[in-house]
């Protein structure tokens, strides 16, 4: 029973970092086409290298997810 609470919280977190990261990549955008749209284009590279680690971080944590979430039903989770 414990690893079942365990594992809502670890979920639970995730999800939130995982919402987290995904808001900081939506303002990087928002300050790039800012940026953009201002003329300085010394800007733009960085904010690219920038969201393209967020996203492999992200792609990372959901890949995680999903295994965890496999995992726990071939276990014969709550549910299962």
């Amino acid at each position: 029973m414990e690893t079942v609470k365990q594992g809502t919280t670890l979920f639970t977190a995730i999800c939130v970092l995982i919402g987290t990261l995904v808001v900081i990549q939506l303002w990087l955008v928002a300050a790039a086409l800012d940026a953009l749209l201002g003329g300085q284009s010394g800007v733009l590279v960085p904010a690219a290298i920038a969201s393209v680690a967020l996203l492999a971080i992200n792609g990372g944590l959901l890949l995680y997810i999903i295994r965890f979430d496999e995992r726990v039903r071939r276990l014969g989770g709550p549910n299962g």
